[in-house]
C-alpha cells in the first residue's frame, strides 16, 4: 500500500481513483463496508482504492475537550487498510490551518490535487471542514460539477444495535471484549511503544515490557491475558493496568506493564500490538512484595493454561 502526506504525491497516478474520507478509528464493521465499496469500484473500473485519513482525530484540534479515546493509533490504522486490500492511503496532518478550510474548499482542493477522482465514499452522518460545513449534500453538488460520483454508506447494525467507534470504547472500558470483537471484525488489540520502565518487574522476578498508552482506550485497572506477536513469535502476555497500589510513590501514576511468558530479549523502543483476551482479576493492593510476587506467579500460571 502507497503512503502519501500531501494529495499532490499521488498525482502522477493514471489509473481512476475510488476514494474514502474519514477518520476510520478501530476499523470496525461499518468502515469495513466502506473500504469494501471503494475497493470494488476500484476493481471494476481498473483503477486505485484510496483511503484518506487524518494523524490524529480532529478533536484534537477543534476540541480538545471532547476528544475522543482512541481505539486505533494510526500506524495499526495503516496496517489494517493494507490487510483490507487498499492500494493507498493520503495521510492528512490535521492541524488549526486545515480545521480553518471549508468542506467546499477541501473538496475542490483534493480533487484539484488528485487529479483522477471519480468516486467519493463516506459514512452518511460523516461531516468535515470548518464548522462542519462538508456533508453528502455538498458532496452530491461538487460531484456533478467536478465529475466524480458520491457514495453515501449508510450504518452497519448488528445485533439490532448500530456499530460505532462509540459503542466499542463503551465496550473494551467494561472489558467486554467478546462483544468487542463482534462489532470491529477482528480481536481487539491494545498497541503501545515499550518505554524504559523502573525496572521493577525484573527485581521481582518477572520482567516488564513498559507500554506508552495515552490517549488510548483503556480497560479497567487489572491483569489481564493476552497475547503478543514479536519477530513473528506468539508469545502469551500477563498484562497489568494501574497505578500499582503495592509500591510505595509519592504521586500514583497509571501503567500498563506487559509480562511476555518465557521471552527473553530487549524489547525497549518496539511497538507491541497485544491482543486481549481477558480479565484475571482486579488491581489489588498486597501487604508485601513477596506477597505481590506469590500473586504474580499465579496470574502468569493462569495465562499459561490458555490455550
Amino acid at each position: 500500500m502507497r503512503l502519501a502526506h500531501a494529495a499532490k504525491e499521488l498525482h502522477q497516478l493514471s489509473q481512476p481513483i475510488c476514494a474514502a474520507i474519514g477518520v476510520f478509528d478501530g476499523l470496525h464493521l461499518g468502515h469495513r463496508e466502506i473500504l469494501k465499496r471503494i475497493r470494488e469500484k476500484a476493481s471494476g473500473s481498473g483503477g486505485e482504492s484510496l483511503v484518506i485519513t487524518f494523524d490524529r482525530h480532529p478533536n484534537a484540534v477543534v476540541a480538545p475537550d471532547r476528544l475522543p479515546p482512541i481505539i486505533s493509533p494510526l500506524g495499526q490504522r495503516l496496517r489494517l487498510m493494507e490487510s483490507l486490500g487498499m492500494d493507498a492511503a493520503l495521510v492528512l496532518p490535521f492541524d488549526a490551518e486545515l480545521s480553518k478550510i471549508s468542506g467546499e474548499d477541501f473538496i475542490r482542493g483534493l480533487f484539484a490535487d488528485l487529479g483522477s477522482l471519480r468516486s467519493l465514499t463516506i459514512g452518511e452522518e460523516f461531516t468535515f471542514g470548518h464548522k462542519r460545513s462538508g456533508n453528502v449534500e455538498l458532496l452530491k453538488r461538487l460531484g456533478l460539477q467536478l465529475g466524480f460520483t458520491v457514495d453515501p454508506v449508510g450504518g452497519v447494525e448488528l445485533h439490532g444495535q448500530r456499530v460505532s467507534s462509540t459503542r466499542i470504547r463503551e465496550l473494551i472500558r467494561g472489558a467486554d471484549f467478546a462483544a468487542a470483537e463482534q462489532l470491529l471484525g477482528r480481536r481487539w488489540a491494545l498497541v503501545g511503544n515499550v518505554v524504559t520502565g523502573d525496572q521493577l518487574g525484573r527485581q521481582i522476578g518477572f520482567p516488564t515490557a513498559n507500554l506508552e498508552t495515552n490517549g488510548l482506550v483503556l480497560p479497567p485497572h487489572g491483569v489481564y491475558a493476552g497475547r503478543v506477536l514479536v519477530n513473528g513469535t506468539s508469545w502469551k502476555v500477563a498484562l497489568n493496568i494501574g497505578v500499582r497500589p503495592t509500591v510505595s510513590q509519592p504521586v500514583p501514576q497509571l501503567r500498563v506493564e506487559a509480562h511476555l511468558i518465557d521471552f527473553t530479549g530487549e524489547l525497549v523502543g518496539q511497538e507491541l500490538e497485544i491482543e486481549l483476551l481477558g480479565r484475571l482479576r482486579a488491581e489489588m493492593k498486597f501487604p508485601s512484595f513477596d506477597a505481590l510476587r506469590a500473586q504474580i506467579a499465579e496470574d502468569v500460571a493462569a495465562v499459561r493454561r490458555l490455550p
